[in-house]
C-alpha cells in the first residue's frame, strides 16, 4: 500500500487561545507549494504558509522540520520537532505491535499484503507495511471506525483532542492510544511553530483604508481608464496592504491598474484589502462608481425588419440600425417611433407599422436626437386567396411542423413577399386546466407544449387561413436503474472520462478539487463493483477537466493553483491505463490556470489563463510542439470543443466564436486558424458548448450552457453559506446545498452565416454545468438538479422541458457524501449502453435506461 500524506490544517473558529482550537485534516500540500526548489518533504508531511520558505536539516525521525520567520516560535518549534520523534518512533511500535493483536483476526491476506474486514465490534485495524511517521488522519482512510464516528476520521469534521475523543475499544493496543495523544498534542505546537509572519504590511497598527484614482469614472462603452486604488495607514503614507479589486463581470472588466467598460449603466468597482492571517481587524474597502454610456451615434437607419412589402390592409414591423462612430451597432436601441402621414399610416410605440389607406406614406424613428425618415408608396392588397400547405393531423408534444402560406392573385399566380401574421389557439383536454404557453408558432413553424388541440391561423390583409390539429403526450419516460458508484467522499469530484484501455478493460479517469492536484482512476469493466486503481498526483490545486484522446492513447489533465503558477498541461501515458503516467507537464503559454482541454489523436486544444487556446501537437506525448493558438480580442473564454475542424469556443460575454482549424471551408488549418462567426447569448455567461449533427434533419445544432453561480434577484434566492466544504459541527460553516440558475441554449448553426437560436432547455430552479449529446439524446449534467436525459430529436423549437421531452431524471443525493445528501452533478457521458457521470459531493456514478422503444421521428 503506497504511502499516504496528509496535513493538519488550524481552524481557530472558536476564539483564540490554544484551548479553543481544533484541527481539521485535510489532502496533503504539494512540496512545490511548501518551500523552495531542493526542500525534501519525507514522512509527516504538514500545510504551511508560502511565508514560510526556509528549509531545515531532515531529523532523525525522518520527519522535516521548518525555519519560521518569527523568532519567538524558535522554543516551541523544537518542542515540536521532540514530540514530533515520539510520534513516530511510536507509531513504529504500533505497527509492530499490530501483529500481535487480538485484532489481526479481521484481516485476511491478498497479494502479499494485508486488507481490511470490518471486525464484528469497532476497533482501530491497520494494513501492514504503512511507513513509520504515517500521520493519523492519513491513517483514517485505511482503517474502520475508532474514533467516534466514521466521518471524523474521514476528514470532514475536526478532530477535538479530549479524552472523550481518544477513548477506543479495549482491543486497540495502548500503543495507538499513545499515538493519538501524542498526535494531538504535537500538531498545535507544530502549527505554533510554523505560524505564517504576515506579508509586508500586513502588520501595520492602526486602521487601514483605501483611496482611489480618480474617485468616480465616466465611460463609454468599449473605452478604457485608468483606476487605481492605494492602500494607507493612519498616517495616510501608502502601506503594502494586498488589495482585491472586483466589478459585475459582464458590465466592466478590472485589469491591473485600469478599468474597461462593457455596459450601459451605473456599476461599482470595488476594493477591499486582505486582513493579515489571524487579525480580528474588519477588511477596508472603497468603491468607485462607474457611469457607463453608449458611444456617440453616428448613423440611423430604420425600415421593415423583414422582406415583405407593406400594403394596405397589412402590418409589418419596423427595426432601427444603430451604428456608433467606432463602427459598433446599438442593441436593442430605444427608438422613438412616429409618422406624419396618419392617414396612410400607423405606428405604434414598437414599430408595428400598419397600412390604413393607401398613397405615400412616411415612417420615422429617433434615437439620441438623431432621426431617419422610411419612406413607400402603399398599394392596395393584391391576394384574393390565402391557403395552408403542409402539417399533420396528428403530432407529439415537442414535434415541429413547418407550415406554408400561398397567396394568390384574382387570376390564380401565387404572390410573394406578403406579409403574414401568426397566431395559434388552444382547446384543452379535460384533464388540464389553465395551461401556461401551450405551444409557439413563428413564421410557419408550430411547436405543441402540452396536449390538447390547435388551431394554427395565418393572417394577411383581410385573408385568413387556417390548420388544426391534435397533440398527443410524447410518451417517452423510461426507467433509470442505477449500477454502482465509486463513491469519493473525502474531495470533490470533478470532471471525468470513460473510455476502453489498450487492454481492452473499462476505466474512468476522474478529475478533483480539494485534493492538492490528485486524479483517480476505477476499474469500471464491472460497474456494480467499480475498484479505484491508482491516483496521479501533480502540483495543482484543483484538477478540473479530465480527457482521454479517442484512441486512448492519451489522456489531459487541466489543472489550477500550481505552486509556482506555471499550471499548463498535464498529458499521461495511458500504456497501463490502470496506472497511467504523466508523459510530460507542458507550460510553453499555459502558464495561466488551464480550465479546459480537447484532445484529437494527433493534437491538443488547451486554454490558457481564460484568455486564448493553444493548439498542440501531441503525436510524441513525451515532447509536444505548439502549432499556433487562438485568442479572440478581450473575450474570456472557458471551453472549446472540436467537430468536423471547426473549433467552438464558449467565452462567457461574448457567446460562441467559431473558427475553421482544418475544415477548409474558410481556408483555416491547425497552422492558420480563421475565423467564422460568433453568436451571443442572452445572458453573457457562455460556459460551455457541444456542437451535434443531427442526422434525422440534416441540421447541425450547437448546445450551449450558462454558468451562473447564484439566484440573486430571484424569488429562491438559495440559502447563504459555503457549499465547497463539508458542515462543521465546531463552526457550523460549510454544508450548504447549492444554489445555481442558467440552461442549455439550442443555436441552429447549419449556416454559420446566418446562425438563430431556436430553442432552449431550461428546468426551473437550477443551474446547467457540462453537456454531452448523442444519438439524439442529450445527456445534461444539470449540477443540484442531477442528471438529466432529454429526447432531442427532430427539429427543436422552444422549451424542451415542458414538452415532455425528458426521458429520465437522476438526483445523485448520497447521505455520505462530501457533503450529504446534496447532489451536484458536474459531468455526463453514454458509454456501452450505460450513464456514467460524475457527482461534486459523491463521485462516480454509473445508471442505465431499462429497455424500450426510442423516439422516432
Amino acid at each position: 500500500m503506497g504511502r499516504v500524506k496528509s496535513t493538519f490544517r488550524k481552524s481557530t473558529a472558536r476564539g483564540p487561545g490554544w484551548a479553543a482550537t481544533t484541527w481539521n485534516p485535510s489532502p496533503w500540500r504539494n512540496r512545490m507549494a511548501l518551500g523552495p526548489s531542493g526542500c525534501r518533504w519525507t514522512r509527516i508531511h504538514l500545510a504551511v504558509p508560502p511565508e514560510v520558505s526556509e528549509c531545515r536539516s531532515r531529523p532523525r525521525s525522518g520527519g522535516t522540520a521548518w525555519a519560521s520567520r518569527t523568532p519567538a516560535a524558535s522554543q516551541l518549534r523544537r518542542m515540536a520537532e521532540k514530540l514530533w520523534v515520539l510520534f513516530t518512533r511510536s507509531m513504529r511500535t504500533v505497527r509492530s505491535g499490530w501483529r500481535r493483536s487480538s485484532t489481526r483476526r479481521s484481516l485476511r491476506n491478498r497479494s502479499g499484503r494485508m486488507v481490511l474486514r470490518r471486525p464484528p465490534s469497532p476497533a482501530l485495524v491497520l494494513p501492514a507495511g504503512l511507513p513509520a511517521g504515517l500521520s493519523l488522519p492519513a491513517l483514517s482512510k485505511h482503517v474502520g471506525p475508532a474514533l467516534p464516528g466514521r466521518s471524523l476520521l474521514a476528514g470532514r469534521r475536526p478532530i477535538p483532542c479530549s479524552r472523550r475523543s481518544l477513548s477506543m475499544n479495549p482491543v486497540v493496543p495502548s500503543r495507538i492510544r499513545f499515538a493519538a495523544v501524542a498526535l494531538c498534542v504535537a500538531a498545535p505546537l507544530f502549527l505554533a511553530a510554523l505560524a505564517p509572519t504576515p506579508l509586508q504590511g500586513q502588520g501595520v497598527e492602526g486602521e487601514v483604508r483605501i483611496t482611489a484614482e480618480p474617485a468616480e469614472l465616466r465611460l463609454r462603452v468599449g473605452e478604457t481608464a485608468n483606476l487605481r486604488f492605494t492602500a494607507r495607514g493612519p498616517d495616510g503614507n501608502p502601506v503594502d496592504v494586498p488589495l482585491r479589486v472586483v466589478g459585475p463581470r459582464n458590465a466592466v472588466r478590472v485589469g491591473e491598474g485600469e478599468v474597461e467598460a462593457l455596459q450601459v449603466g451605473t456599476h461599482q468597482v470595488v476594493a477591499t484589502s486582505i486582513p493579515a492571517p489571524g487579525t480580528d481587524a474588519p477588511p477596508a474597502s472603497a468603491v468607485v462608481t462607474v457611469e457607463v454610456d453608449w458611444p456617440e451615434l453616428a448613423s440611423l437607419e430604420v425600415g421593415p425588419a423583414g422582406a415583405e412589402v407593406l400594403h394596405a390592409g397589412s402590418t409589418i414591423r419596423f427595426e432601427a440600425r444603430v451604428r456608433h462612430g467606432d463602427g459598433s451597432l446599438r442593441p436593442d436601441p430605444e427608438v422613438t417611433w412616429g409618422t406624419p402621414t396618419p392617414e396612410v399610416v400607423r405606428v405604434d410605440r414598437f414599430g408595428h407599422v400598419t397600412a390604413v389607406g393607401e398613397g405615400e406614406a412616411e415612417v420615422q424613428g429617433e434615437v439620441d436626437g438623431v432621426t431617419h425618415v422610411w419612406r413607400h408608396r402603399v398599394e392596395s392588397f393584391p391576394a384574393v386567396e390565402l391557403e395552408i400547405v403542409g402539417g399533420e393531423e396528428e403530432v407529439r408534444t415537442g414535434d415541429v411542423q413547418r407550415l406554408l402560406v400561398v397567396a394568390r392573385d384574382a387570376a390564380g399566380r401565387e404572390l410573394s413577399n406578403l406579409p403574414v401574421t401568426w397566431s395559434l389557439s388552444y382547446l384543452e383536454p379535460s384533464d388540464i386546466r389553465a395551461p401556461a404557453a401551450p405551444g409557439q408558432v413563428r413564421d410557419g413553424r408550430v411547436v405543441a407544449d402540452v396536449p390538447g388541440t390547435f388551431t394554427v391561423v395565418a393572417s394577411a390583409g383581410p385573408l385568413q387561413a387556417r390548420h388544426a390539429f391534435q397533440a398527443v403526450p410524447r410518451g417517452v419516460v423510461q426507467e433509470l436503474e442505477v449500477l454502482g458508484q465509486g463513491r469519493q467522499d473525502y474531495v470533490r469530484t470533478t470532471d471525468f472520462w470513460v473510455f476502453e484501455g489498450v487492454d481492452g478493460r473499462d476505466y474512468v479517469l476522474t478529475g478533483a478539487k480539494m485534493s492538492d492536484g490528485q486524479a483517480f482512476v476505477f476499474d469500471v469493466t464491472d460497474p456494480s463493483n467499480m475498484v479505484k486503481t491508482d491516483s496521479i498526483q501533480v502540483d495543482a490545486r484543483s484538477i478540473n477537466d479530465v480527457k482521454v484522446s479517442p484512441d486512448g492513447r492519451y489522456a489531459t489533465l487541466t489543472r489550477e493553483g500550481a505552486s509556482d503558477r506555471r499550471n499548463g498541461l498535464v498529458i499521461l501515458d495511458l500504456k497501463d491505463p490502470a496506472h497511467p503516467v504523466v508523459a510530460t507537464e507542458f507550460t510553453e503559454r499555459l502558464t495561466g490556470g488551464v480550465h479546459n482541454a480537447f484532445p484529437t489523436d494527433t493534437h491538443v486544444f488547451a486554454l490558457s489563463g481564460g484568455e486564448k487556446y493553444v493548439i498542440l501537437d501531441v503525436e510524441d506525448i513525451y515532447a509536444p510542439r505548439i502549432v499556433s493558438e487562438v485568442q479572440h480580442g478581450d473575450c474570456r473564454i472557458h471551453d472549446v470543443w472540436v467537430h468536423d475542424g471547426i473549433a467552438y469556443s464558449a467565452q462567457w460575454g461574448c457567446g460562441v466564436i467559431a473558427y475553421d482549424v482544418g475544415n477548409g471551408g474558410w481556408g483555416g488549418s491547425l497552422e492558420n486558424p480563421v475565423y467564422i462567426n460568433s453568436y451571443i447569448v442572452p445572458d453573457g455567461a457562455t460556459h460551455a458548448v457541444f456542437p451535434y449533427h443531427q442526422e434525422s434533419s440534416g441540421r447541425f445544432y450547437l448546445f450551449i450552457g450558462d454558468e451562473l453561480m447564484n439566484r440573486q434577484g430571484l424569488a429562491w434566492a438559495g440559502v447563504p453559506g459555503n457549499y465547497q466544504i463539508p458542515y462543521d459541527p465546531e463552526t457550523g460553516e460549510g454544508g450548504t446545498i447549492l444554489s445555481t440558475r442558467g440552461y442549455i441554449q439550442i443555436i441552429d448553426f447549419t449556416d454559420p452565416s446566418t446562425p438563430e437560436m431556436v430553442a432552449r432547455y431550461e428546468v426551473p430552479e437550477y443551474g446547467t454545468h457540462n453537456i454531452w449529446v448523442e444519438d439524439d439524446v442529450l445527456y445534461q449534467a444539470y449540477y443540484e438538479g442531477g442528471l438529466r436525459v432529454v429526447d432531442v430529436s427532430g427539429e427543436l423549437m422552444g422549451n424542451l422541458y415542458t414538452q415532455g421531452r425528458e426521458m429520465a431524471v437522476y438526483r445523485s443525493a448520497d447521505p455520505l457524501g462530501y457533503v450529504p445528501n446534496s447532489p451536484m452533478v458536474w459531468s455526463a457521458m453514454p458509454y456501452k449502453g450505460m450513464i456514467f457521470f460524475t457527482d461534486t459531493n459523491s463521485g462516480v456514478w454509473a445508471v442505465r435506461l431499462n429497455p424500450g422503444p426510442r423516439p422516432v421521428m
